[in-house]
């Protein structure tokens, strides 16, 4: 594992002019963030050593590096999920590239489906905090010990400086946001009714299919991560509402402009936060 990581990083590090200051995750539909920077080089994931394929539409599999707000940025459009068949280590690989690359900041952005009834689909969450209720966990197995110890602290896995930065750039643009928790789970089935009503019942104000095994990997390796939910659909017990992934994607796009702008401030901020 060591070794393909290394060889992974050393493939990018020879395409990349600069030091990226922090890389960006793009979740479903959200792509449209991409267009924003002035993009220097893409690299496919194909042409990495040892990358995956990305199969999910939404996900166009490359890996951007530009700049935007003055930042160097090293950006996946299009992220691995579990339920594609990949295992937890594979999923969370390019998390461990970013870290051997000198990057210790990560923003992760995600669709998610909604139980908190203050949600509306198009709203942005950021998350505070996850429940992980994926069926394997990402340090199972032989610990990294060059990159973090055997029993990571997980008391804060999402930064709070960056979240209150994301709070501040959100007050100061007039961007409506939420603040919840994010529970993770396999798919790739859209959650029941009573699935919903589970996920609510025990805490969390959003639940998807991503994310939480970066988020693991990121801070085992002490990565700063901040994470911004886009809320595509709203369920619940009572509420028996058809859900595509096509309307994801349509959801994530009504959004986007507002992920964007708040994404735009805190890159231009950043060295405060």
């Amino acid at each position: 594992m060591y070794k393909n990581i290394e060889e992974a990083a050393q493939y990018i590090q020879s395409q990349i002019s600069h030091q990226p200051d922090i890389a960006i995750i793009l979740g479903s539909g959200l792509g449209g963030l991409k267009n924003e920077i002035d993009i220097d080089l893409k690299i496919s994931y194909q042409d990495i050593p040892h990358f995956l394929k990305s199969t999910v539409a939404g996900h166009s599999g490359e890996l951007i590096f530009g700049y935007f707000q003055g930042k160097k940025i090293l950006m996946m459009s299009g992220r691995f999920h579990y339920y594609e068949g990949y295992d937890m280590k594979q999923v969370t690989f390019p998390i461990r590239v970013f870290k051997k690359l000198g990057i210790d900041k990560l923003i992760v952005s995600n669709a998610s489906g909604g139980v908190n009834k203050a949600f509306a689909p198009g709203d942005v969450m950021l998350i505070r905090d996850h429940i992980n209720f994926f069926p394997e966990n990402p340090l199972r197995g032989k610990n990294l010990d060059e990159f973090g110890p055997r029993f990571p602290d997980m008391s804060e896995p999402y930064d709070l400086k960056f979240l209150q930065g994301l709070k501040l750039v959100a007050a100061e643009r007039n961007i409506p946001v939420f603040e919840g928790v994010y529970l993770g789970l396999q798919g790739p089935t859209f959650e029941t009714p009573a699935e919903y009503g589970m996920v609510q019942r025990l805490g969390a104000d959003a639940v998807g299919m991503s994310t939480v095994p970066e988020v693991i990997v990121a801070k085992h390796q002490g990565m700063r991560v901040a994470a911004i939910s886009v809320i595509t659909d709203v369920g619940g017990p009572d509420l028996k509402v058809p859900v595509s992934h096509e309307e994801v994607l349509n959801a994530a796009n009504v959004a986007m402009p507002k992920v964007i702008s708040l994404v735009s401030g805190f890159l231009k901020n950043l060295d405060q936060f």
